[in-house]
């Protein structure tokens, strides 16, 4: 029920570019030298509700907590996960947290129960204009949303996990063409599948090896 902190707690992360803070110090830090760089000049940070993201992160395993033996204060490091959130990297993937995490993108998920009644769009009914005309005429969500998706241009492998018969990486390199497609499925699954330019099929099983790529998709978990 609670699903949804795991993604506005990231978004807090992410805004308050913890990750950064961590890789300038160049190793594991305290909460306090945490807290010690996240200033307006303003007001000072609680460190309570800073422990508080970190704990959930440390959960889902964005993050990782030493625990020193001589009894000092744990500390915090970056894992595989957080490096993603490094707003300098080439591969970031901040954009689409801001993007994803907005008031703008979630109020729309309210009203997915008036669409199967009434059908429609979902955000259309929320704000009574699609995401397009949104975009069209406000500057900040124009440039949030085509940051949310210029990460889509570094990736130049992308692999769906479980593709079936290719219909969700076929749609996604029809649309960004410099992206190589890998199709992934059990070999039963893409021995039948039809031929979409710039997709490549690959059978296997996902819990033994996945296929290199600059990224990978699951549209439906098993």
């Amino acid at each position: 029920m609670f699903s949804f902190a795991d993604s506005i707690t990231l978004k807090s992360a992410v805004e308050l570019r913890i990750a950064n803070i961590i890789h300038s110090h160049g190793g594991p830090i305290t909460l306090s030298q945490i807290a010690s760089c996240i200033t307006d000049g303003l007001t000072s940070p609680d460190i309570t509700t800073i422990a508080r993201i970190m704990r959930l992160l440390i959960r889902r395993k964005i993050f990782i907590i030493h625990h020193p033996l001589d009894g000092r204060d744990f500390l915090f490091d970056l894992s595989n996960s957080s490096r993603w959130l490094l707003h300098d990297s080439e591969q970031t993937l901040t954009p689409i947290v801001l993007m994803e995490n907005h008031p703008w993108q979630i109020a729309p998920w309210h009203y997915f129960s008036q669409c199967v009644k009434e059908g429609g769009i979902a955000f259309k009914k929320a704000y009574g204009y699609e995401i397009w005309d949104l975009a069209s005429g406000n500057p900040y969500f124009n440039k949030l949303f085509n940051d949310g998706i210029a990460w889509l241009s570094s990736i130049r492998s992308l692999v769906d996990v479980g593709g079936r018969i290719g219909g969700l990486i076929s749609d996604i390199v029809k649309a960004y063409p410099h992206i190589k497609g890998v199709n992934f499925d059990l070999p039963h699954g893409v021995s039948t599948t039809p031929t979409y330019n710039g997709v490549s099929y690959i059978g296997g099983d996902m819990f033994h090896a996945i296929p290199n790529g600059d990224a990978v998709i699951m549209k439906v978990l098993p």
